[in-house]
């Protein structure tokens, strides 16, 4: 038969000398415009993509690095744990694997920091962890912020990324968005400056809370806004959602942001208005 005269081809012998070794976990592909990137090329543009300027998520430290002076952080340490209120048998497994994961204790870092000299509270939001729902220790983590803001007599600064409200811990993280309200309030009446930078993305019960209750509202550009997924929206209300819909653009044209900063231009924006309002 002629298929038993077809031989197997053999594959040419690999000279390892000419071999290429791609390391792994060494690049990233750009969501926007899908190209394969040196993740150390990535990371010296600010996390931003080189080829679609395309903005990447920043873990907490990075955006420390990029916003604090050196040296200046000083971290509120509360000391409080994640709890469980539910009872749900995988929820502090997945908490412990993701405090090792990330090296954060939750989806929110808290404390003081001098920007260009000037000294601020500043709350950093984590994507990394859990999505940056808001949970009780995230909630109790940013109203202690807000409190010390307000005794303190400080600026306060938060950028926000999240999904919204922890589903894992039901009606205790829904609670937070009345919480972190009422402590704004206080910082409110007692006269402070309150800056709140929106990322990519902010929904849910945090963009139905603390995000939206800035004195001045930021954000970066391309950021993801809203508070339900336009496909909800869209089978809502039955119609075809505008182009550009809950983009940091497109809510800066209707108002409900008052800037969009390039990362470059975060940390002199934010002491700029940190010295107007002295």
């Amino acid at each position: 038969m002629i298929v038993d005269k077809i031989k197997k081809r053999e594959s040419p012998p690999q000279n390892k000398k000419n071999r290429v070794d791609i390391p792994i976990g060494k690049w990233v592909k750009c969501d926007k415009c899908k190209e394969i990137i040196y993740k150390d090329t990535v990371r010296e543009n600010l996390s931003i993509c080189p080829n679609c300027g395309h903005y990447f998520r920043m873990h907490i430290n990075k955006r420390l690095e990029l916003i604090a002076d050196a040296g200046t952080y000083k971290r509120f340490d509360l000391n409080i744990e994640t709890s469980n209120p539910l009872g749900l048998e995988d929820y502090p497994k997945k908490i412990k694997a993701l405090k090792e994961k990330t090296g954060l204790d939750e989806a929110v870092a808290a404390g003081t920091c001098k920007i260009n000299g000037e000294v601020a509270v500043i709350c950093i939001m984590d994507s990394g962890f859990l999505m940056g729902s808001m949970g009780a220790v995230v909630g109790e983590k940013i109203t202690y912020a807000i409190e010390q803001a307000i005794e303190k007599r400080l600026p306060l600064i938060i950028f926000t990324v999240s999904g919204g409200a922890r589903m894992q811990e039901g009606i205790v993280s829904l609670m937070q968005m009345a919480k972190t309200t009422a402590a704004l309030t206080k910082l409110d009446e007692a006269g402070l400056l309150y800056i709140s930078v929106l990322t990519d993305p902010t929904y849910g019960g945090v963009t139905a809370s603390f995000a939206s209750l800035g004195d001045i509202i930021l954000a970066e550009p391309g950021a993801m806004i809203g508070f339900a997924g336009q496909r909800v929206i869209k089978q809502t209300i039955g119609e075809k959602l505008p182009e550009g819909f809950q983009t940091a653009e497109f809510l800066l044209e209707h108002g409900f942001i008052d800037k969009i900063v390039e990362r470059k231009d975060l940390k002199d924006t934010l002491y700029k208005l940190i010295m107007f309002n002295k």
